[in-house]
């Protein structure tokens, strides 16, 4: 199930709420017992099979509509 991140305004408090995707932006009220709560916006890292980012290619690039140099 997915989790989504919220922040009260009344009281500055961040917590997270899991609950299914029909449901995310259902309103959710914080520990506090408040009301006026606003889902932040959740990042997401990816990484490849191995573990780390991906690399760019080699050879840097050359400009133009296809990094290849030859459009100018």
């Amino acid at each position: 199930m997915p989790r989504y991140d919220f922040r009260c305004r009344s009281c500055g408090a961040t917590f997270e709420l899991r609950r299914a995707m029909a449901q995310a932006n259902d309103p959710a009220s914080c520990p506090q017992g408040h009301t006026d709560t606003v889902k932040l916006l959740s990042t997401v890292a990816v990484t490849g099979a191995g573990g780390s980012a991906p690399q760019p290619p080699a050879g840097g690039g050359g400009g133009g509509c296809c990094g290849g140099g030859c459009c100018g």
